[in-house]
């Protein structure tokens, strides 16, 4: 296949009204949870992203029928004809790791692979089978091939950190066990609110979500539905802060204001004007912008880690100094290096990371190390001087759909080249 880059001309301010995808960090759990119907499930708002086709690769594999156009999902479950997911498959993505739960539960045992995505430093799945042992599971790890079998049964459970991702593998295995499951100190993000809300839409009684006690009461069976997928938090805070670095006056519609309030908090700190109504945020920015002393990730409702390097790359020409503290993943500051070459002056010690704003930030050929750290990048073209080439795309669009149609429709200088 052959390579694409982005051509971004940096200087022109954005503005205009764009609405917001579905959200990634919720649509491939949904996915996951399909395993566990036995009727059709159909999914509105459904981002066209390359981590949303290779979970239906998955569900493809496994017995399902996939057809996606215009932003819906039609998933045909006739039922699932098998236990595995190939290796290939799972390397594809991180989030896959998600089918573990649902697959176990609805088949009695399954064979699955350590996943794959963007190299965030360890994100070990111990807490997810710690907790399948004891629900019942019997798990055998070879060379990072999975084994799983038994009857799962509810349990109480206690995560040593509110993990989104062991939170919503308990919940989807929980769903079909027998008896009650309470997950106690489980994440609280709003994804894991729109997984209960889906899996009750198929017939699953769950009580808690978005708070840090989920109880789930077993069933026999679930249900399809159709369901609207959330809209995606992380891409709202990825076009705000652009907007804010770029300067400019932007209104985000179709989402929720209410899960990005530590995002718009630091983007007044920054001199933004940010007036939320509803569901759109509208975000006037002024330059220069000044920078927000202190940002450190954290847990829902905290600063999302995922809005980390969003926000570092609006910092980079703001006046003043601005200390990121990343509490979520080791290595999380992949984009630093890409920023320093285009002017920025970022100090980097272990989890920590101090940038003093910089007069102007040059053009130059750069790279999406990760998901987040392309939009970084992108970021940081809005607001170079001269031409920034942007590489190594896969990642982004992994989690961003059209983004440089979206930017186009605000006014930025930017294209697609293959």
């Amino acid at each position: 296949m052959a390579e694409s880059k982005l051509v971004i001309e940096g200087g022109h301010p954005l503005q205009g009204e764009i609405r917001i995808q579905g959200a990634k960090n919720s649509v491939l759990p949904l996915l996951s949870a399909v395993v566990l119907c036995d009727e059709d499930v159909v999914l509105e708002r459904c981002p066209a992203l390359s981590d949303v086709y290779a979970a239906s690769r998955i569900l493809t594999h496994l017995g399902c029928r996939c057809s996606f156009r215009d932003g819906k999902m039609e998933i045909r479950n006739g039922g699932i004809s098998r236990s595995e997911i190939p290796e290939a498959m799972m390397h594809e993505m991180r989030s896959s790791i998600t089918f573990l739960g649902p697959l176990l539960s609805r088949t009695g045992s399954c064979t699955l692979y350590l996943p794959g995505g963007c190299e965030l430093g360890p994100r070990p799945i111990d807490m997810h089978l710690h907790a399948l042992r004891q629900m019942g599971a019997e798990i055998h790890e070879t060379h990072g091939m999975l084994r799983l079998q038994g009857r799962l049964r509810g349990t109480d459970l206690y995560l040593p950190f509110p993990s989104v991702g062991a939170t919503e593998n308990i919940m989807l295995a929980a769903v079909l066990a027998q008896g009650q499951t309470r997950i106690h100190n489980a994440a609280r993000e709003p994804e894991i609110r729109d997984l209960a809300e889906f899996l009750a839409a198929c017939g699953a009684k769950i009580s808690g979500a978005g708070t840090d006690t989920v109880i789930i009461d077993g069933v026999e069976r679930l249900h399809g539905c159709v369901y609207r997928v959330m809209p995606d938090r992380i891409v709202a805070a990825t076009y705000l802060s652009a907007a804010a670095a770029a300067g400019g006056s932007v209104c985000i519609q179709d989402c929720c204001p209410e899960d990005l309030t530590a995002v718009t908090e630091v983007l007044r700190q920054m001199g933004c004007r940010v007036y939320c109504h509803e569901s759109r945020i509208y975000l006037q920015s002024s330059l220069p912008l000044h920078a927000a002393p202190y940002i450190r990730t954290m847990p829902h409702p905290g600063f999302p880690t995922d809005a980390q390097a969003l926000l570092m790359a609006a910092h980079c020409k703001a006046r003043g100094s601005c200390m990121f503290e990343e509490t979520i993943f080791d290595s999380r500051y992949r984009h630093v290096d890409d920023l320093i070459r285009m002017g920025a002056d970022i100090r980097l010690s272990g989890r920590a990371a101090v940038v003093h704003g910089v007069q102007k930030l040059s053009g130059t050929t750069v790279h999406a190390t990760d998901l987040r750290g392309g939009a970084a990048m992108l970021i940081a073209g809005l607001t170079a001087d001269g031409i920034t080439e942007l590489t190594e795309l896969s990642h982004l669009d992994r989690g961003y759909e059209d983004p440089e149609g979206v930017l186009r429709s605000l006014g930025a200088k930017i294209e697609r080249i293959t």
